[in-house]
């Protein structure tokens, strides 16, 4: 008779008598199963069979894994460098720090990886390519979960754990009794004549099935908030307001199916923004808490609110959340004309320098200055000191706030059609005022030879950068994520197991039992010491069952 063979866990040997059956996927926890495939031969294969061989690459668990790995390492350069979409400030600054290195970054779009050409079809290849993986493989599963036990082996004492014992019970009886017991135990039960298979453990199919199913899940997610999501930016200034519409924002990355019709129709007011900071020790100078005071109407007509923005505590407004990303100081001037004429009076943000004592960069334009246009670049220190002839900042809370200007006239350029920033002065029609370097406190006031005008430095305010983000996958990912770590952890903990019975008539005329058992998963062991409890409980079955039979034989 010719014995046929099943696969054995733990050392991948084949069992000699076990009976065939497809390969077990139980074991198996990623997503995909790499194809192998024949590469198609020049000349061999039509259009239609390279087609096919792609599609088995791309979703196959090899590029699935490389795709991934070039994803994680497209987005080193997200959090490395400052990103337009978060910090258009902070890209602002590395460009007049890397003036020859920036642009070539630029290009790269490494300034704006997560919107970049290239990032996004790495993603969408991936995700082309777990969708082509675990949709097959969920189905696979989901038919492995359903299956019965296979038959019995017909040599049980071929497997690694395995006993034979008589009983004075017939064949059927000693059958229907080990199946009896078997399924008290919550195992699932296959039958024939003279044979019994039960196998349990189901639940690590389970686990694999929701862990993939989960996988889609975070997929989908990701999809939704990339269609109906959107993120945007606001600076603000204390005192200041905003609506959440496309024309009152810096920025704006809407979703592919988001029109401005769909913003969140709330608007907000920055009233004051505190900051503390370390004053001594090691930590000096480093920021202990950040909070944006604010006033809100989700609807309007609606009445205001107040919140207190926080760092990780984002306001929650109609499903919109808003994130305190950054501050800064902006300083109030006002600028007076060769005519005697106001021609700028506002707060002018500056950017920080130095994160860790604030001195912040920045410029201010009177393009309505007569008969000259003005322009000043300087800085703005928050404790001002003079270090060796070097003017400094000691702290980043406005202890001693100060200003350094440096005064320009002429043509600012702002007509020729070419965009500028705001935080940027064009000076090639400018030429410089030659004034000596003065520092202004709040209330003093510069003096521009010729006639051409006055600086006031009358006093600051402080900004925050705002974060508005609408994501509706937010939600759904995070279930999906909890329940594919649920059904890998379930996967891993569940160990599949089966137990086989065969019953025979011996050559003493009593029954012969055989019981094996064989483990498809048993990384952590102890099946050994089940298969022995599960062992001796069948044949206390047969021997109570059968001893009044016994005692009427004799």
């Amino acid at each position: 008779m010719t014995d046929v063979r099943s696969p054995q866990a733990g050392n991948g040997a084949a069992a000699p008598g076990v009976a065939e059956e497809p390969a077990d996927v139980a074991g198996e926890t990623i997503a995909g199963v790499a194809d192998e495939t024949e590469t198609p031969r020049p000349g061999g294969f039509g259009a239609v069979a390279w087609a096919r061989w792609a599609w088995r690459q791309l979703t196959s668990m090899r590029i699935a894994l490389v795709l991934l790995f070039l994803l994680a390492l497209g987005s080193v350069p997200g959090s490395l460098l400052p990103q337009q979409g978060i910090d258009p400030a902070g890209v602002q600054q590395y460009f007049t720090a890397h003036p020859a290195l920036a642009p070539f970054l630029n290009a790269l779009g490494l300034f704006n990886v997560f919107a970049a050409p290239w990032f996004a079809a790495i993603y969408l290849l991936l995700f082309v390519s777990l969708a082509g993986c675990v949709l097959p493989r969920s189905f696979r599963l989901a038919r492995t979960a359903r299956a019965r036990p296979p038959q019995a082996p017909r040599h049980l004492s071929r497997l690694p754990n395995s006993v034979r014992y008589e009983t004075a019970m017939t064949t059927e009886e000693a059958s229907a009794a080990a199946a009896a017991f078997l399924t008290r135990r919550h195992f699932r039960l296959s039958q024939g004549e003279g044979w019994l298979s039960a196998e349990k453990g189901y639940r690590r199919e389970a686990g694999n099935l929701l862990f993939h199913v989960a996988l889609m899940g975070v997929l989908v997610s990701i999809g939704l908030g990339g269609l109906f999501g959107y993120k945007a930016d606001r600076l603000l200034v204390e005192g200041t307001s905003f609506a959440d519409t496309v024309t009152d924002l810096d920025a704006y990355h809407p979703g592919h199916l988001v029109s401005p019709n769909d913003l969140a129709p709330f608007s907000l007011t920055l009233d004051k923004f505190s900051a503390s900071y370390v004053a001594s020790g090691p930590d000096r100078n480093q920021p202990e808490s950040f909070n944006a005071h604010v006033s809100y109407t989700a609807q309007p007509g609606d009445a205001a609110r107040t919140y207190d923005i926080q760092v990780n505590h984002p306001l929650n407004v109609d499903a919109v959340k808003v994130y305190l990303l950054g501050h800064g100081y902006a300083p109030v001037f006002r600028v007076t004309d060769g005519q005697g004429k106001v021609v700028y009076d506002q707060a002018t943000p500056f950017l920080p320098a130095d994160q860790s004592t604030y001195l912040s960069e920045g410029v201010v334009k009177a393009p309505d200055a007569k008969p000259q246009q003005l322009g000043f670049a300087g800085v703005f220190l928050p404790t001002a000191v003079d270090v060796s002839g070097q003017l400094e900042s000691a702290f980043p809370a406005p202890y001693l706030p100060a200003v350094s200007m440096i005064p320009y006239v002429g043509n600012l350029g702002l007509n020729n059609g070419v965009p500028q920033s705001v935080y940027q002065l064009n000076t090639t029609g400018m030429h410089r005022l030659a004034t000596p370097v003065q520092v202004l406190t709040p209330g003093q006031s510069m003096k521009l030879p010729g006639g051409a005008g006055t600086l006031t430095f009358t006093g600051y305010r402080q900004w925050v950068s705002l974060q508005v983000t609408y994501d509706p996958g937010q939600v759904p990912a995070l279930i999906s994520g909890i329940a594919a770590l649920a059904g890998l952890v379930l996967s891993f903990l569940v160990r599949r197991r089966r137990i086989f019975v065969r019953t025979y008539r011996g050559d003493s005329g009593r029954t012969v039992v055989d019981v094996a058992g064989l483990a498809r998963s048993d990384v952590g062991g102890g099946f050994e010491a089940e298969f022995g409890e599960l062992a001796a409980g069948l044949k206390s079955v047969h021997d109570h069952d059968s001893s009044p039979r016994s005692e009427e034989t004799e």
